[in-house]
């Protein structure tokens, strides 16, 4: 048939619209591929720095695992958190922190080697995976990535050094991309704790430290809603008269398993996972109660006896806690001077601005403030005379050498004249004996605290104690 090739049915005009179509065909196949590639590549991308973002690590993380599987030596985690940051960002900006970010970049980048996976996570947060890397090794590229970080960044008006914090994990067989970042995220952690522009190795104690903390937590906070806990109390002595003028509320965690334990074991874990608060109301809450049974049993006065309690820097640096002291309070029908709120040196030293806000707050309130423990720590005169406390507990340490050296109570007398010089009372710990309480009361100190007064006990003991107990020898 004319207009058709031997041995086709197509018409031969016909061959050369495929063959086009053909090539219009692999042409859009051609973009398509692009477009996938190009969005994969933007979806593994950190739009500020150009770094792999998180997917990336995690299928380099997966690409390494596969080849450990088959004989290749296991991938290393560089975790890099980069140090001041937040304050750099808010003294220079956002434009500047990006600058920074950007030139960080690019140090990692040039600090390590060809086929090693530099990638940014997120805010000031960067990760570079080592496929195939002994820890030796991994060692000496961290090294060199704190090195590139060392020089000062030029951002125009002036310039700033950033270092960093660093920790590294060796994958095992069994770790997830999740597992590995967590355990080298604990080892950064670490690393900061430690101080800065440093590189931390993980160790597996820290996972078990961390699990245990977690563990605590738990029952910690179950522990305050189905009431383990229990405060028992301990006297404060007026050692002129012998005559109990208060009491110190100190907690106790009644275990289901462990029996009983003492708040050294369990108050680091909750102010470090900001549990602290949660248990400072309960404390808060059930020593103001205590009270209140107290007076309304009149085994105490009405008025002259206080009650008190720690307060930690987490309830100083909460905006909350002066409404909370002044609720408890008036749920229990209590005037503001019967609570007494002790704070520790370490507490107030940084006398920042919201500490200085919330200790005046309760000031106005009328709440007790007494500095525990001084002495121990700081013990600066110039604090002191700034500060709106009105009492010192002095440190047990004080009292101690009372009767083995001459020259203590010598000592003690110059203390207790600066105290009274600030306008503050004293009260003395760890008075032990009879001897330690007349010293003490020969040179004018007027409260005290101490196993010869009593041991901290629970409150119906103490109770007996406040109904049989008016004054000690003295």
């Amino acid at each position: 048939m004319t207009g058709q090739k031997p041995g086709s049915s197509i018409p031969a005009g016909i061959h050369p619209r495929i063959d086009k179509l053909e090539r219009h065909i692999d042409a859009l196949m051609l973009e398509l591929h692009q477009a996938r590639y190009e969005q994969r590549r933007d979806a593994m991308t950190d739009a500020l720095t150009g770094l792999g973002n998180r997917l990336a690590l995690v299928n380099a993380f997966i690409e390494a695992q596969d080849a450990a599987a088959l004989g290749a030596a296991p991938p290393a985690l560089l975790l890099l958190n980069l140090d001041g940051f937040k304050a750099l960002k808010n003294s220079a900006g956002h434009a500047a922190a990006d600058q920074i970010l950007v030139t960080v970049a690019m140090r990692i980048t040039s600090a390590v080697r060809e086929n090693d996976v530099v990638t940014r996570l997120g805010g000031d947060e960067f990760a570079v995976l080592l496929p195939a890397t002994p820890q030796t090794r991994a060692t000496a590229v961290g090294n060199r990535i704190l090195a590139a970080l060392e020089p000062n960044i030029d951002l125009g008006n002036n310039s700033v050094r950033c270092g960093a914090s660093m920790g590294l994990r060796l994958a095992e067989r069994h770790h997830s991309a999740e597992d590995l970042l967590q355990e080298a995220d604990m080892a950064m952690e670490e690393s900061k704790s430690e101080g800065r522009n440093k590189l931390k190795v993980f160790d597996p104690a820290t996972l078990h430290a961390r699990q245990l903390q977690r563990q605590i937590v738990g029952e910690l906070r179950e522990a305050i809603r189905s009431d383990q806990l229990v405060l028992f109390y301990q006297p404060i002595v007026e050692l002129a008269t012998g005559r109990i003028e208060g009491s110190e509320a100190l907690v106790r965690w009644k275990h289901p398993v462990h029996g009983l334990i003492m708040p050294d074991h369990f108050i680091p874990v909750a102010e470090a996972t900001g549990l602290i608060a949660e248990l400072g109301r309960w404390v808060l809450r059930t020593a103001v109660g205590q009270l209140r049974r107290w007076r309304d049993d009149h085994v105490v006065p009405q008025e002259d006896f206080s009650m008190r309690i720690n307060v930690s820097a987490a309830d100083l640096q909460s905006l909350e806690f002066v409404d909370d002291v002044g609720e408890a309070l008036a749920d229990a029908g209590l005037p503001p001077e019967s609570l007494v709120l002790e704070l520790t040196e370490s507490a107030i030293i940084h006398n920042n601005e919201l500490d200085r806000y919330t200790l005046a707050s309760l000031h106005r309130l009328g709440v007790g403030l007494e500095i525990d423990d001084f002495g121990a720590g700081y013990s600066s005169m110039g604090y002191l005379r700034k500060l709106p406390v009105d009492r010192v507990k002095v440190d047990r340490q004080f009292v101690r050498d009372l009767g083995s050296d001459p020259l203590q109570l010598g000592f003690l007398a110059a203390i207790q004249q600066v105290i009274r010089s600030c306008g503050l009372e004293g009260i003395w710990e760890g008075i032990e004996t009879a001897e330690q309480a007349e010293a003490l009361r020969s040179i004018g100190c007027a409260s005290g605290q101490g196993y010869f007064f009593g041991r901290p006990v629970p409150g119906a003991e103490f109770t007996e104690l406040l109904s049989l107990r008016q004054a000690w020898p003295v």
